[in-house]
């Protein structure tokens, strides 16, 4: 989003079959242009069929799906279907999750995380190409060969396109390879505007400048800590819960970059040996008011708009942002639009 612009702006919904129909209506009613599912505790996809049937403009995705605990044509016909069921709105967001779940969880084969990203987009874009041009089917490569598709087993083509392939990325190595294939990039909700600004652009960049593309190709998506309210109660218990939120992010070893380039690194061991205790309530009265305003917007409903909008101006296209259930639907929608509209007041 360039300086004055205006934002996408989405949500998450809970994947619970039952929440869907009403949260993804929701959500379209009061103007956001994205609902988005995680692959929590519940399947990613299958809630977004039913959030198609109930919605009409929204744009759906999953943040994310793991990729590597799948195929590229298991993923090929979901996507596929989804884009044609949807009518264009399904956007394919894909993770690599870590190496414990990927071989324990879900028993599948781990290992060059990066170059078996790579290898999956190439893949399910061939396969895509053969359902939509009639190309031969023969994609060969170091982790994935695809080279049987016959008329049985061809999908009916679509008017819709193929959905738009966004990555989840935290490494170096992750997020200039986004930069290279995908359509877009999930940042992790544990960034900061300087981080966001001094390491995960100048990263994405390289890799657009490596495969001779702009900035403009690849939207940046980035969920967004939001501690609001109507009156400082509120705002206190908003923040209370977001400390321990941050906290748990940052006893992770594989963020400790993000604390590093503010000087708080040594932090992330402290909250790792708590985290390993099982001393999770604790953890949250670490992150000092500092630390919060750093990784989250605080601020009264009244002055969310030009906060939120300091925080992604010039770095970031679409934000997910959730509201308390206390904030009015009224309140939220006008949110919401004053933000894609690039008002600032």
């Amino acid at each position: 989003m360039g300086a004055g612009g205006g934002l996408k702006v989405d949500a998450g919904v809970v994947s619970q079959l039952t929440a869907v129909p009403g949260a993804a209506s929701t959500l379209e009613r009061r103007g956001y242009d994205g609902c988005w599912t995680a692959e929590i505790n519940h399947d990613p996809f299958l809630p977004l069929t039913l959030a198609a049937e109930h919605t009409s403009t929204i744009e759906l995705g999953t943040s994310i799906a793991v990729a590597f605990a799948r195929t590229p044509m298991t993923v090929a016909q979901i996507g596929w279907d989804l884009q044609e069921y949807s009518r264009g709105r399904f956007l394919l967001g894909l993770g690599s999750q870590i190496k414990p779940h990927v071989e324990k969880r879900f028993s599948m084969p781990w290992g060059s995380p990066v170059a078996r990203m790579r290898e999956f987009v190439a893949a399910l874009r061939a396969i895509w190409a053969c359902w939509r041009d009639g190309d031969p089917l023969d994609f060969r490569g170091e982790f994935y060969t695809h080279t049987l598709m016959t008329p049985m087993f061809t999908p009916s083509a679509h008017p819709y396109g193929d959905p738009e392939i966004f990555l989840a990325a935290v490494g170096d190595r992750m997020t200039e390879m986004c930069g290279e294939v995908a359509d877009g990039l999930l940042t992790h909700a544990f960034s900061t505007r300087r981080y966001l600004e001094e390491v995960t652009l100048p990263t994405l960049r390289r890799g657009l400048e490596r495969a001779g593309r702009r900035r403009e190709d690849v939207q940046v998506a980035s969920p967004l800590f939001v501690v609001t309210g109507r009156g400082e109660q509120e705002l206190a218990a908003a923040a209370a819960a977001t400390r321990k939120q941050i906290a748990f992010y940052a006893s992770t070893p594989a963020y400790r970059g993000v604390l590093e380039l503010h000087g708080w690194g040594e932090l992330q061991a402290e909250l790792h040996r708590l985290s390993r205790r099982g001393d999770w309530d604790p953890m949250g009265s670490l992150i000092d008011d500092t630390m919060l305003t750093e990784f989250a917007v605080v601020a009264v409903v009244d002055e969310l708009v030009p906060r939120i909008r300091s925080r992604c101006d010039g770095l970031i296209d679409r934000v997910l942002v959730g509201f308390l259930s206390s904030i009015d639907e009224a309140t939220v929608a006008e949110v919401v639009a004053q933000l894609q509209a690039g008002e600032a007041q």
